[in-house]
């Protein structure tokens, strides 16, 4: 899958969207002139029915922008909105222990912050979303049905499934579409109010009553649309969807078995909640049994397009498990006496072995650790050593943005595992988190670090500098590789604080950061990467920006983004002279841009992030391979580079795997 590509189609996609909507205003108005014209008698001249129909854009375009704006907050919003519960880190449910360790795995391979997790517990359907602006602020929601009856691949599969949505920037499109749908459905709720009110003592009551019922058919008529639009863009994305997932688990048993048990049980993927209308087009599967407004392909489509050679008479096998484990026979799909599943429904109905509905719905292959974690082995015979380095192209590396694989996963896996659980439940921890950051930041100098402490301890109190020594205690042989998971393990718990607080602790991690008057690079990464991933998560809407610039308008940005890049990955200047002048032959060929290293490297840096973050994806894709060319330049690439290329790729909005490809 091609992340830049797929960034640009839901660019068009958004445009599209935008046309559409417009079309559909533009109707509704027409339609409401007429029916002042014959309700209310208005004259037919421009002037009284230019004031309608701008009425009618400024009613539609205020309440659509009103609900754009109730969910700002990001993709809790979305999840809160559907009676969602937030599965706290601390939690002692085994199902809900297992959703957060998938989730967590998946959002380290794919190099995007772990999301914030909820569940619909009234909700029996398999089913699922992922909402948000930006990865950042992202959430995955699932159905409790999803917790009962998919196993552990299954769930990865759904899982994978929505984090294509996170990575491909579906998410944002999926918010402006509930705002512009409620604009539609608020003149429906206008002209039923006029319906019913309408009337009384007035004279005129029974005109208005009737612009009341126009309004009201008119905005329902309007929903239809809408609907079907809503229906047209969910429909395109989701088997696309479905094969970047098993790109990413590296097998399609775990997303077609999810499928499968959704086409013979019952209840499907139907939710049950009033508010599925606005988020249907951002589920894992049709909210409801129509067909008119089926945001998906229909689902044996989507079962055969992952596995060609399935035969739907292989669903019977789940019919079985469902009777055996004591499921009620009448909850299979299909309504034919004669078809199979019913007959296998007929057949095993009143089977009296003892049998585990755990052990068959979610089997423990051999050797399977314990609840939660993975039962696949570690990649490899261990991580790589911390003075490595590897060979990697451009080309390569700027494929593997926003596309992790299998490998990628299977690294993931090993991360998460080897992350000490004291950590890591420290880091999941509202307190813990902000030490575990801390901790990430504090010098190996013993005289350094108590500086460092006493300026936390000024800040805070005690009890967080105590936790800080703490965490420090237990990273002396933390793997590189593993800082940067661990931090965004942090993340989630870090966002829940109180703005204030939050403030001080980017204020003392800054001062950690200068105690020694200097800022390293890996030090400036951290900071950057709470940053993005963090501060600016708490206004997801208002800090995010559509990518609309073009590399050659960004010039300068690029300049001094791979001359210091360049600078700090070479020693020796002339070959960090040549890895520039590489760099930027790779982006802009012919460009007579000056290799110059600015005074304050920070600020500078700082400034070409923040303009390059809005360049359009071909520029994105530019930049990371010109990136790239610099830091490989000299032909090997060390830990610490790819970890740097990895944060200025997260600024950038272009997610990559934990290991970068080898070329």
């Amino acid at each position: 899958m091609d992340f830049f590509a797929q960034q640009e189609r839901v660019r068009r996609g958004g445009r599209r969207l935008v046309v559409l909507f417009a079309l559909a205003v533009l109707s509704i108005m027409i339609a409401v002139d007429l029916v002042c014209v014959f309700a209310l008698r208005v004259a037919p001249r421009p002037g009284p029915l230019l004031g309608i129909s701008a009425l009618v854009l400024v009613v539609i375009g205020l309440c659509s922008a009103y609900r754009v704006a109730s969910l700002a907050g990001g993709g809790a919003s979305v999840a809160r909105g559907m009676d969602a519960t937030p599965v706290p880190a601390d939690t002692s449910n085994p199902a809900w222990k297992r959703l957060r360790n998938v989730i967590e795995e998946v959002a380290i391979a794919s190099g995007v912050p772990v999301p914030e997790i909820f569940v619909m517990e009234n909700e029996v359907g398999i089913n699922a979303f992922a909402a948000g602006y930006t990865p950042a602020d992202a959430a995955i929601c699932v159905t409790q049905g999803c917790l009962d009856k998919l196993n552990r691949d299954e769930l990865q599969g759904v899982i994978a499934h929505e984090f294509s949505h996170v990575l491909n920037g579906d998410m944002r499109l999926n918010i402006r579409l509930i705002g512009l749908l409620f604009g539609i459905v608020a003149l429906a709720i206008i002209g039923r109010f006029l319906m019913y009110s309408g009337g009384g003592r007035r004279r005129d009551g029974g005109n208005i009553a009737l612009v009341g019922i126009g309004l009201f058919v008119i905005g329902y008529l309007g929903l239809f649309f809408g609907k079907l639009i809503q229906a047209a863009v969910a429909r395109s994305r989701e088997s696309l969807a479905d094969a970047s997932a098993v790109q990413f688990t590296r097998q399609t048993t775990g997303i077609a078995g999810a499928l499968k048990k959704i086409a013979a049980l019952v209840d499907g993927s139907q939710l049950q909640s009033s508010g599925r209308d606005e988020v249907r087009h951002m589920l894992f599967g049709d909210a409801d049994a129509s067909s008119m407004f089926a945001t998906h392909p229909p689902i044996l489509e989507r079962i055969k397009a992952l596995e060609p050679q399935f035969d739907p008479d292989e669903l019977q096998e789940i019919v079985r498990t469902w009777a055996q484990s004591g499921g009620d026979p009448e909850s299979i799909q299909p309504a034919h006496p004669d078809h199979p599943f019913q007959r296998a429904a007929h057949d095993f109905a009143k089977a009296d072995g003892d049998v585990d509905i755990t052990d068959l719905l979610f089997p423990k292959p051999a050797g399977a650790a314990s609840a939660g974690r993975a039962s696949s082995p570690l990649p490899g015979a261990g991580l790589p050593n911390p003075a490595a380095t590897l060979a990697i192209a451009a080309a390569s590396v700027a494929a593997q943005v926003g596309t992790p694989g299998a490998d990628d996963y299977r690294l993931a896996t090993g991360l998460h595992a080897r992350i000490p659980d004291v950590l890591a439940a420290q880091a999941r921890d509202a307190r813990g988190a902000m030490a575990v950051v801390f901790a990430l930041a504090l010098s190996d100098q013993s005289d350094l670090r108590q500086r460092q402490l006493q300026a936390i301890g000024k800040a805070f109190d005690a009890s967080l500098v105590d936790a800080a020594r703490n965490a420090v205690t237990q990273m002396p042989d933390l793997h590189p590789m593993l800082r940067l998971p661990l931090a965004q393990l942090a993340f989630p718990a870090l966002k829940k604080r109180p703005r204030p607080e939050l403030e001080r602790f980017v204020a003392t991690l800054d001062a950690l950061i200068h105690a020694d008057d200097r800022v390293d690079l890996d030090e400036y990464c951290l900071a950057k990467l709470v940053h993005i991933q963090v501060i600016a998560a708490l206004d997801p809407a208002a800090n995010f920006r559509p990518g609309s610039v073009r590399l050659i308008d960004a010039r300068e940005a690029l300049r001094d983004l791979c001359a210091l890049v360049a600078h700090f990955g070479d020693d020796d200047e002339d070959a960090a002279r040549r890895a520039f002048a590489a760099a930027m032959q790779e982006a802009l060929p012919g460009a007579t841009l000056l290799y110059a290293i600015p005074d304050d490297w920070q600020a500078a840096l700082d400034a070409a992030l923040e303009q390059l973050a809005r360049l359009n994806p071909e520029g994105k894709e530019l930049c990371v391979r010109a990136l790239t060319r610099a830091i490989a330049a000299d032909g090997k690439v060390s830990l610490a580079e790819s970890e740097l290329l990895r944060v200025v790729c997260a600024a950038l909005g272009c997610p990559l795997p934990p290991m970068l490809a080898n070329d």
